[in-house]
């Protein structure tokens, strides 16, 4: 199970970090991309900062302390999708056709992810770590819940990947890949590092780890 739940979430950080076009792209366009690119390169960092912590976590860690990571990463995972949100619409309307839908739909999908880890927050937050057996079933809900919403990340700036918009800002540094830093690839056990989650109770959990 925890494999599932970190495979889940990292299959969401490709969000605004695979961007792909093959239109000439304008002045007009090149700014967009780089007003919301700029905005969005710290959002991406602490997005891939918690991906790659709870995958590099994943098989260690108590109940109580994976409860707690888990639940600061869904959060750290929601504010930066609003934030990405509000990047978009301060960016203004895209200078393409259609522009205006794109941006109204990539703010809304995003705000509506951020709500949607949010509850897996609160999801996390009302398992019970004295119980490993009901904790491990528990993250089985959430890995399931996760496999949702990662849908729900990879639509949500689609559109804008795509034509003249993905161009521009594919060559935008603020919106490449993040790589993550080291206090997200080095966590001592016991700890509750910022951006972190770790997903494997230790014990009778093992047993739905496939």
């Amino acid at each position: 199970m925890n494999k599932k739940l970190a495979v889940a979430l990292s299959g969401a950080a490709v969000l605004v970090l695979t961007l792909s076009g093959c239109s000439d792209d304008g002045d007009k366009v090149n700014d967009w991309a780089k007003t919301v690119c700029d905005q969005a390169k710290p959002q991406i960092q602490k997005r891939a900062d918690a991906q790659q912590l709870i995958i590099s976590t994943a098989a260690d860690g108590k109940p109580a302390d994976i409860q707690a990571a888990d639940s600061k990463a869904f959060q750290d995972i929601a504010n930066a999708d609003r934030a990405l949100a509000k990047s978009i619409e301060g960016a203004g309307v895209p200078p393409v056709d259609n522009g205006e839908k794109l941006q109204q739909d990539a703010v809304k999908e995003l705000n509506a992810t951020a709500v949607a880890y949010e509850g897996l927050k609160k999801q996390v937050d009302a398992l019970d770590p004295s119980n490993q057996q009901k904790f491990a079933d528990g993250l089985q809900d959430v890995a399931d819940g996760l496999k949702k919403i990662e849908k729900m990340d990879q639509d949500a700036l689609a559109k804008l990947q795509s034509g003249e918009l993905g161009t521009a800002m594919a060559k935008q540094p603020g919106c490449q890949k993040a790589t993550p830093s080291p206090a997200a690839t080095s966590p001592k056990a016991g700890s509750t590092p910022s951006g972190a989650a770790s997903v494997k109770p230790s014990g009778s959990a093992s047993k739905s780890s496939e």
